[in-house]
């Protein structure tokens, strides 16, 4: 059961009609909490969804879907994947294998 406070919430999965909330702090997954697909912001129904939530007695009482941060969040790993899917350059193949260098 979460602790009761204000977080950021990214929807990891669904799980049947529940969705599986990961709970984060300063950008640190905290902790993580289910809640009926229902009980979100319909905008904010799909996986990756970035959403600022209240949790009281241990429950999540409200939920706001952020786009602006699931669109960054989103670039931001579409960047990573592109990066790391480039092949590197012969000069770059060539110093790897270089032993002298």
């Amino acid at each position: 059961m979460p602790a009761d406070g204000e977080y950021t919430a990214v929807v990891d999965r669904f799980e049947e009609d529940l969705a599986v909330l990961l709970l984060e702090r300063d950008g640190i997954t905290v902790d993580d909490t289910h809640l009926p697909k229902t009980e979100l912001p319909e905008s904010g129904r799909h996986q990756d969804a970035v959403l600022y939530v209240s949790v009281e007695d241990g429950e999540v009482r409200n939920a706001t879907y952020n786009a602006e941060e699931t669109d960054q969040r989103a670039e931001r790993a579409q960047s990573r994947f592109d990066r790391l899917s480039q092949r590197p350059s012969e000069s770059e193949t060539e110093a790897d294998t270089d032993p002298e260098r």
